[in-house]
């Protein structure tokens, strides 16, 4: 029963989490964050994300002002699930690296 509620509870951030960084790049032109996974700690405190970030060169710096704008997207997360949750979890971030590494293996395959 906990699972399926965690399971739930990270659709709804992954969706809500998705469409704001979604209005938060539209006016850097070229850059592209999706969130691929977010997992819930079991108490429903901790929400781990992992974002997947076009061109994958600028990601240790667009990683850095999301960190930076953590609280500020805390917040924005708050206004939108306020009616489904009643506490906000405490947000993680981490770079999914995933296309680069399957990149890298199809490379690797070709030569």
């Amino acid at each position: 029963m906990q699972e399926t509620r965690q399971n739930k509870i990270a659709r709804l951030l992954q969706k809500e989490l998705s469409v704001i960084f979604q209005e938060q790049t539209r006016s850097m032109h070229g850059v592209m964050v999706s969130v691929t996974r977010v997992r819930v700690s079991p108490d429903l405190s901790i929400c781990t994300a992992h974002l997947s970030i076009f061109p994958s060169e600028r990601g240790e710096e667009i990683m850095g002002n999301i960190r930076k704008s953590e609280k500020q997207i805390r917040y924005e997360l708050g206004t939108r699930v306020r009616h489904q949750l009643r506490i906000v979890p405490e947000l993680r971030f981490f770079i999914d690296d995933s296309l680069d590494y399957i990149d890298h293996i199809d490379e690797l395959l070709k030569s």
